[in-house]
């Protein structure tokens, strides 16, 4: 009697890095998305366009509001809504990605990359902004002002410089052959 002995398929190693991200970002990604579901609700009942536009435009009349800040109060429901949008799709992909999707892997590294992005153009953003700050603080502010304002730039440049290079090391294990091979 012959007994052929075949080799079972192993499956593939799950690697640990995947599974902490993927749960990082269920956690993540469904407060956050909770949370922006409720961000639109209440912008939705509580701030009726036709009134923010009311309030928009006495500002504009008495205030010199910069070009960003404009467009931010004349659209600030889309920027909620985009805050959703990325949520959700964050969520989604977090569960795709546990169940070694590829599509999700793909998906987590440019929201990686639209993360650094993000982070390096609000620094850029702020910076600008805050480039007014100055002639407020000739205004009357107390010296401590200008101080405050260095820390506050110094800290905001630690914290992109921190999360970017986070962001970059999760998309350069996410692009490495052993992870690829872990989706399929």
């Amino acid at each position: 009697m012959d007994f052929e002995f075949q080799e079972e398929s192993t499956p593939p190693q799950h690697s640990n890095f995947v599974n902490v991200l993927a749960w990082i970002f269920i956690i993540l990604g469904g407060f956050a998305t909770f949370m922006s579901i409720l961000q639109n609700i209440m912008i939705q009942t509580m701030f009726p366009k036709e009134q923010m536009d009311q309030a928009i435009q006495q500002a504009e009349k008495t205030d010199q509001i910069p070009a960003f800040a404009n467009y931010m109060f004349n659209h600030f429901d889309l920027f909620f809504l985009f805050f959703l949008v990325v949520s959700a799709t964050s969520l989604i992909a977090a569960i795709a990605l546990l169940k070694r999707k590829n599509w999700a892997r793909i998906t987590f590294i440019v929201l990686m990359a639209l993360g650094i992005c993000w982070n390096v153009g609000g620094l850029v953003l702020q910076f600008t902004m805050f480039g007014s700050m100055p002639e407020m603080a000739s205004k009357g502010a107390p010296p401590e002002f200008e101080r405050m304002m260095l820390i506050m730039k110094i800290a905001s440049v630690i914290m992109v410089v921190a999360i970017s290079s986070l962001f970059g090391w999760v998309i350069k294990k996410l692009t490495s052959a052993p992870i690829k091979a872990e989706f399929v």
